[in-house]
């Protein structure tokens, strides 16, 4: 058995650079799961230390964010469940404590809470930069004196300081020693805690205290610990919320007394000035909210124009390796399905790449600049009146990537409430999944034109789905407020971190990162779809499809042999296993002007909404004959046919209703799991589909009936 790897922890402030500073540690050297029994992410990586004689790799996580231990939502109450239990995986050997240094009071609050559990702890100083503009002075030497841990100043994102911070962590790793301790507990609280460490073998008595408040959030503790911790607590009178007021106002008291030691104020403080400037506009009532849509508008003009061509390329050079496989391959089977299933498949994944990396690389740049946290506060005025705390912007924000991390997201939100609500919204949001389905559409009835010289016509109408996404949340936000009740109120209290200039190499991550994830994730999904659409489009019950083949060829015996081979693909694949399943399903959704084959798509859409247009690709290169195999994913589908009138399938009205369609309807398994495991059952995941189903229907057929 291997030794086990040193393992270091990342502990800080929401905005502090941890995040940041992982990178900068780890690289691409990381990972993203789950802390073992939760559904919290964890980002977990490899950094190398100084050792003797050589260099040691040491595993880096990443703990949640947060202003102290005493949890206040889902993803906090990881932290505690980490630091108390030595049986933990992530148990850490060190902890490195990231702090602000321009607003070093309440970030040390934070610092000390740590290292009185007894960790070995490093404080790492980051925005240095920012507390001299702010004519701050820190004095990191005399901090580390006072505190009895190494003080190391860092820049977390360009790295300096970096290898002086290794070098730290190699040196508590070697040589543990314990903090200055902050933690003095009364006479009358001794007691208690000496029971507490006696019945549970803990030799720290600041843990101690955290068994005593913090059992119920402690996931390691059995039910019968829990309950014994009760029955202490009442034995010896321990007021929990008196004592935490108590702690509080102590420990600030300590910090400030350290801080006016080593922090020298050189003339007036406060934010800084250029972002005091910019957040007047940003944050404006008004041109707050302009602001905000111009720059959603060229998010999506870009989206159109700068992704074009490359998917113009990806989409002819997907025609063109379909077309040249079919040539070279001997005609049969296998031929059919590696052209028609698996290369039609993967060309309606690899198609979208470029405007799925463009999408998460502008929304890293808004992350990275600071601009994001400005959002969620004028979001804030907007949601609340329907029930939303300012905090469930965050997961509706995030859930224009995805729903799934979204609604995981949503655990930041302490009030239980307001967290059942902003996951019932939250897939209202238009995500990465849908972006496929809503550009090529777009681009099937939309115009390709500038409206004022300098507006894409496209780029409008992608914003306006995105639009008509935030609508729906809202109002099912507003939906919930009405049939749910509401016992309690909650608020939002949210660090605006200063102005920034983007960081490439972490948008270049984060963009790899999700275009990594939506080819692997996402693209084996749509490719295990397709084939197995394939399969189902090419054989069917009995001999029918040969029948019908028979009768079509004695029909058409006056016409060309094109015409004759495209009516024949065309009935064979009418009467096969995946044809039969779009007609049963038609007389649901032909009053929303769909036919059976939009049916076959729709149904393969709850594997994962971007596989329509994966299906769409596999059904027509099925149903289309040796020529029409040639054209690209857009011209297929707009040269499709609707037979009843003669003129193309996908009309002005069935497209946007389609468009309506897929904003609105609850089309991803992946998602209802999601809920399922947040709310811990079946009822709300099942009342969130057949509400968003029914919705969808209802505002589809409106549309059709209204345009057509």
């Amino acid at each position: 058995m291997k030794p086990r790897k040193p393992v270091v922890a990342l502990a800080g402030n929401p905005n502090s650079g941890k995040s940041s500073l992982f990178n900068e540690l780890t690289g691409l050297r990381q990972k993203v799961g789950n802390f073992p029994g939760v559904t919290v992410d964890k980002k977990t990586g490899i950094t190398r230390v100084p050792g003797k004689g050589q260099t040691e790799e040491v595993v880096v996580v990443d703990l949640p964010g947060l202003y102290s231990i005493y949890p206040k939502s889902e993803d906090e109450k990881v932290v505690m469940d980490v630091l108390a239990n030595p049986d933990h995986a992530d148990f850490p050997d060190a902890v490195i404590v990231v702090a602000d240094a321009s607003n070093l009071s309440r970030n040390l609050l934070l610092f000390t809470e740590i290292a009185d559990l007894g960790r070995p702890v490093v404080l790492a100083l980051n925005m240095l930069d920012i507390a001299v503009s702010m004519q701050l002075e820190v004095n990191a030497v005399k901090l580390a004196m006072e505190l009895g841990v190494p003080v190391v100043k860092i820049n977390a994102r360009n790295g300096e300081g970096l290898d002086r911070l290794k070098e730290a962590v190699a040196g508590v790793l070697e040589q543990p020693s314990p903090a200055v301790s902050f933690f003095n507990p009364s006479a009358d609280l001794q007691p208690l805690l000496e029971e507490v460490s006696r019945e549970y073998g803990i030799r720290n008595p600041y843990l101690a205290l955290q068994y005593v408040c913090q059992h119920d959030h402690l996931s390691f503790l059995q039910a019968p610990a829990r309950v014994r911790l009760d029955q202490l607590i009442e034995k010896h009178g321990f007021d929990e919320a008196a004592w935490l007021q108590h702690e509080t106002i102590a420990r600030y008291e300590a910090i400030h007394a350290l801080t006016d030691k080593a922090v020298k104020s050189k003339g007036g403080t406060g934010q800084h000035p250029a972002t005091a400037k910019l957040d007047k506009l940003l944050l404006h009532p008004f041109w707050g909210y302009v602001i905000f849509l111009a720059v959603l508008l060229l998010v999506f003009q870009a989206l159109f124009s700068w992704a074009a061509y490359p998917m113009d390329l990806i989409d002819e050079a997907t025609s063109q390796a379909i077309s040249w496989t079919k040539e070279v391959l001997p005609t049969g089977l296998l031929n059919d399905l590696l052209t028609d299933g698996i290369m039609a498949g993967i060309g309606g994944v690899i198609i979208f790449i470029p405007q799925i990396g463009l999408l998460y690389a502008l929304v890293g740049l808004l992350e990275e600049s600071g601009y994001m946290a400005r959002v969620m506060v004028i979001m804030d005025r907007i949601m609340r009146p329907y029930g939303l705390n300012g905090r469930s912007v965050v997961p509706l924000i995030s859930g224009v990537a995805c729903a799934v991390p979204a609604i995981m997201s949503a655990r930041t939100i302490s009030n239980r409430y307001e967290r059942l609500v902003t996951i019932m919204a939250t897939p209202m949001m238009a995500c990465s999944a849908r972006l496929p389905i809503y550009t090529i559409l777009i681009a099937l009835v939309v115009p390709d034109q500038k409206v004022l010289g300098v507006l894409n016509l496209q780029g409008l109408a992608l914003l306006g789905l995105y639009l008509l996404g935030v609508a729906g949340a809202i109002f099912t936000a507003y939906l919930m407020t009405v049939f749910v009740k509401r016992n309690e109120t909650g608020y939002l209290i949210l660090e605006l971190p200063t102005y920034k200039w983007p960081r490439w190499n972490h948008v270049g991550v984060m963009m790899y990162d999700s275009v990594r994830a939506f080819v692997v994730q996402a693209g084996k999904v749509i490719v295990a779809v397709s084939i197995i659409l394939w399969v189902l489009a090419a054989y069917g019950p009995g001999d029918s499809q040969d029948r019908a083949e028979e009768q079509v060829r004695e029909e058409l015996t006056m016409v060309s042999d094109e015409a004759l081979e495209a009516a024949v693909s065309s009935v064979r694949l009418e009467t096969s296993y995946a044809g039969r399943i779009g007609q049963a399903m038609e007389p649901v959704i032909r009053p929303l002007g769909y036919d059976w084959k939009i049916g076959i798509a729709l149904l393969a859409s709850f594997a994962a909404r971007e596989v329509f247009v994966g299906t769409m690709a596999t059904i027509y290169s099925i149903g289309a004959s040796d020529a029409e195999d040639e054209s690209t994913i857009k011209e297929r589908l707009r040269n499709e046919i609707n037979p009843e009138t003669g003129g193309p399938r996908y009309t002005p009205a069935v497209a946007m209703s389609l468009l309506v369609f897929y904003a609105f309807a609850m089309m991803c398994m992946s998602t209802l799991a999601a809920v399922y495991r947040e709310t811990g059952g079946w009822k709300w995941p099942l009342i969130q589909l057949a509400y968003t189903m029914s919705l969808a229907w209802i505002l589809s057929f409106a549309v059709y009936q209204l345009m057509n």
